[in-house]
């Protein structure tokens, strides 16, 4: 029986932050080279890049074990809808500024409370209704539905989080025993088989121009692959791979309501990206609606946390 390490919170800070910061990095290229690419060929060419990587990582941190997952069919399925979050996040990022779409997206802790109460049967408390209310407030404020501009691309981030929610349900309650590594790897796989399988549709549909024009990011064709391009890819998986075994190391060093706190950096790293490749600055009303939604994320984990320690003692 393996023993358990003793936490690490320094470290497991790091971790989180050096994996926002690499996620966030790589969506923001992805929003910049969206009119470049289809993101199928997204999806595959930056798995089959990080996937060797995975493996290397999974063989050198548990070789007596298996790279097959305990239980492959909620693994699979929770892959899955994780891969379809991530279609709704990409397919909104040629449409809405990336730190709208990050906020939008943060709104996740809100709906894994809701779930967790409604599916888990976890109980919610004043300070859980309180983060409720605020995150509503601040997604109504960012989105703006009543404003005459109002964008529904930027409802998908929030489509994303919901999905996120249930993957993470499916996590709790399925996939606990998993070691990250290998959900990792998975998640991986099904990323490179969904991208497979829409490259593979649309060369059997083969849209015309006129429909493909409609959302070049979703039904465009296949890029040829030069030195820049296999670059651009190559940038995209070490980002993935990275944020992938960070993210893994900070939720196995550190307790999960602590980490996911500093989780909320991705939010400013993607204002700073947003700022700095895009030259977005999120207009004021935008600004309080994302500080709100961080407020009422990071509530809904304060509240998960108080009460563990209080079961504690």
């Amino acid at each position: 029986m393996q023993s358990v390490k003793a936490d690490n919170l320094r470290l497991a800070i790091a971790a989180i932050l050096i994996a926002v910061f690499a996620l966030s990095l790589g969506d923001a290229l992805i929003k910049q080279y969206s009119a470049s690419f289809v993101i199928w060929q997204i999806f595959l060419l930056r798995s089959a890049i990080a996937i060797p990587f995975l493996v290397y990582f999974v063989r050198i941190y548990s070789c007596d074990l298996p790279i097959r997952p305990l239980n492959l069919g909620w693994t699979l399925l929770r892959s899955l809808i994780l891969v379809l979050m991530w279609v709704f996040y990409f397919a909104a990022l040629p449409h809405v500024e990336l730190a709208v779409a990050a906020a939008a997206y943060y709104t996740l802790p809100l709906f894994i409370l809701l779930f967790a109460a409604v599916f888990l049967k976890e109980p919610m408390h004043a300070r859980g209704w309180l983060a409720l209310v605020l995150g509503f407030t601040g997604t109504l404020l960012v989105l703006q539905p009543q404003a005459d501009d109002f964008n529904a691309w930027s409802l998908l981030p929030i489509v994303s989080a919901v999905c996120y929610a249930v993957a993470m349900i499916i996590t709790r309650s399925h996939c606990r025993a998993e070691r990250a590594s290998v959900l990792s790897l998975w998640l991986h796989l099904s990323f490179a088989a969904v991208g497979a399988l829409g490259l593979l549709s649309l060369q059997w549909w083969n849209p015309a121009a006129e429909t493909a024009a409609l959302n070049p990011f979703l039904l465009g064709p296949w890029t040829p692959m030069w030195i820049d391009e296999w670059r651009i890819m190559a940038i995209l998986a070490v980002a993935a791979v990275v944020g992938s075994i960070s993210g893994a190391i900070a939720y196995q060093q550190g307790p999960a309501s602590v980490i996911a706190i500093f989780d909320f950096a991705y939010v400013a790293f993607a204002a700073i990206w947003g700022y700095l490749i895009f030259a977005e600055i999120p207009s004021t009303p935008v600004a309080i609606g994302i500080l709100l939604i961080i407020a009422a994320g990071t509530i809904s984990i304060w509240k998960r946390q108080t009460r563990k320690q209080a079961n504690r003692s």
